[in-house]
């Protein structure tokens, strides 16, 4: 199966994208980690979920070859599509712990970036290649786990920050090696699964109202640049030139 869900015995839900090669997502991946996490509203053996994924990266974004192959509409369905999957994580009932191994890109900082908590592996990287793509977005994800001045470099640049980088701003709990990544995460979504799970459904939903920004309403904005982007063909120019390169 594309997306693993495995329960185990403390009420930990572990996801596992497996999209190989690259951990890409179509559209029916972003809606499979939605249904994934919103079910957990209507689970209540369940304490805690752990994200992550097998292969090469933790996640690589949209499907480029999907997004080029379609049209204005399978466009937007793809905006949609990510738009439902980042606010899952962040409506997500319970904690969503992120274990992030190797590339974390474009799409995947918008589930990272609004996880609970996110432990990465030491070769772990993070960054937003939109502009090299002629698109936007994530951007409000990102800016949840560095500062505004490194957003912005990141954004207009393309470059990547790495789990040492985003450790020493406080945005990742811990940084591990990459064999322990999946233990370790497991092991903080146990700390919390432990814990009543009434309470903390309360505490989860209580936290999100601190947030100074509206993600999902920011993110939209977002997307509505990207739009225009595509329609004016900047996307589909960069995109072709990206895939006759890969």
């Amino acid at each position: 199966m594309p997306i693993d869900a495995t329960l185990h015995a403390d009420g930990v839900l572990e996801l596992v994208m497996r999209y190989p090669p690259v951990n890409a997502l179509p559209i029916e991946g972003w809606l499979g980690v939605a249904r994934a996490l919103r079910s957990v509203d209507e689970r209540p053996e369940v304490h805690a979920v752990v994200l992550r994924a097998d292969g090469r990266g933790f996640n690589a974004g949209i499907d480029l070859k999907e997004a080029q192959a379609g049209g204005d509409a399978v466009f937007l369905e793809i905006n949609r599509a990510c738009a439902v999957a980042f606010s899952a994580v962040r409506q997500c009932a319970v904690p969503v712990v992120a274990a992030v191994h190797g590339y974390c890109l474009g799409g995947g900082l918008g589930l990272v970036g609004n996880a609970d908590l996110v432990i990465a592996s030491d070769d772990a990287s993070f960054g937003l290649p939109e502009v090299d793509r002629g698109a936007l977005g994530a951007a409000t994800h990102l800016a949840r786990m560095v500062p505004l001045q490194r957003v912005r470099h990141m954004v207009y640049t393309c470059a990547r920050a790495s789990a040492a980088e985003l450790r020493g701003y406080g945005s990742i709990l811990d940084v591990v090696p990459r064999d322990d990544l999946p233990a370790r995460a497991l092991a903080v979504a146990h700390e919390i699964a432990i814990r009543p799970n009434p309470v903390i459904r309360a505490a989860k939903a209580s936290l999100d109202h601190l947030d100074p920004v509206d993600v999902h309403r920011s993110y939209r904005m977002e997307q509505g640049y990207t739009f225009e982007l595509h329609i004016a063909g900047h996307g589909a120019r960069a995109r072709a030139a990206f895939l006759d390169r890969a």
